[in-house]
């Protein structure tokens, strides 16, 4: 009796181990089956790589979401939608865009952007946006006749932010009175630039400058030595950009390296 006893209670403890070592590998098991605690791992993998790093406390809410999408799942079976074409070709899609990023992905990492390529491109972005910066305004006419008048007006003292309101065909400076704010020559079209650098503080140019977007007066209102950045401070959006350009030539060398009949 006694030895019945204790094969009755071994019994019970194997029994009851199953359950235990289960729930160790898996968050739950709903319906019957086992819902990977590996689930839970790559959804907080997720998380992490949108920017929202999972905390301890976040524990409870990843099982539930798992939870949740297992009993979806479920019932997203039960009705057959995993064996319809549209379901097919969504997951082919889903496929191919997550064999594509983790393609981009390695790429990333086997051809980082070095410190050496970043110094050379702030280099060349010093090289042109150095020097001097111009305060400058202007009134852009389609006419040449237009703006020679307009020359006319401002010998007679008409103010040039006046005219450039009134008649200045620029939409994003003729309502400010033809401001273009702080700009480095380079900004500009060439005719424009080669015009405004002749100019000195406070001068406006003595005849129309023509341009593909029509004829110009010009005036300059101010002249500054430019003020860079130092590479500290843009080195992140430089690398980013330059990454972008990385990942952009290869994909384009896979487009026409490949045999398309």
């Amino acid at each position: 009796m006694k030895k019945q006893f204790l094969q009755a209670i071994a019994a019970a403890a194997l029994i009851g181990a199953i359950p235990v070592a289960a729930f160790a590998q898996n968050a739950a098991i709903v319906n019957g089956k086992a819902v990977p605690k590996a689930r839970m791992d790559m959804l907080a993998q997720q998380l992490a790589a949108a920017g929202r790093p999972v905390t301890p406390e976040m524990q409870t809410q990843l099982r539930e979401e798992v939870v949740t999408r297992e009993v979806f799942m479920q019932e997203a079976q039960k009705q057959g939608i995993d064996k319809s074409d549209e379901f097919k070709a969504q997951l082919e899609l889903a496929r191919q865009a997550i064999l594509i990023r983790t393609l981009f992905d390695n790429y990333r990492k086997t051809s980082p952007v070095t410190d050496a390529d970043v110094q050379a491109e702030y280099d060349k972005f010093v090289a042109a946006n150095g020097g001097k910066e111009y305060k400058a305004r202007h009134i852009l006419v389609e006419k040449e006749d237009q703006a020679i008048k307009i020359l006319a007006d401002l010998k007679k003292g008409a103010k040039f932010e006046d005219l450039a309101k009134k008649q200045s065909k620029d939409p994003g400076s003729g309502a400010n009175g033809g401001d273009l704010d702080w700009a480095n020559p380079a900004s500009f079209v060439p005719e424009f630039s080669e015009a405004m650098i002749k100019l000195k503080k406070g001068e406006t140019t003595p005849a129309p400058v023509k341009s593909q977007f029509g004829y110009h007066i010009i005036r300059v209102d101010d002249i500054r030595q430019a003020t860079l950045p130092k590479l500290e401070e843009v080195k992140p959006q430089v690398t980013q950009q330059l990454q972008q350009q990385k990942l952009q030539k290869y994909q384009e060398s896979l487009r026409a390296s490949a045999k398309v009949e």
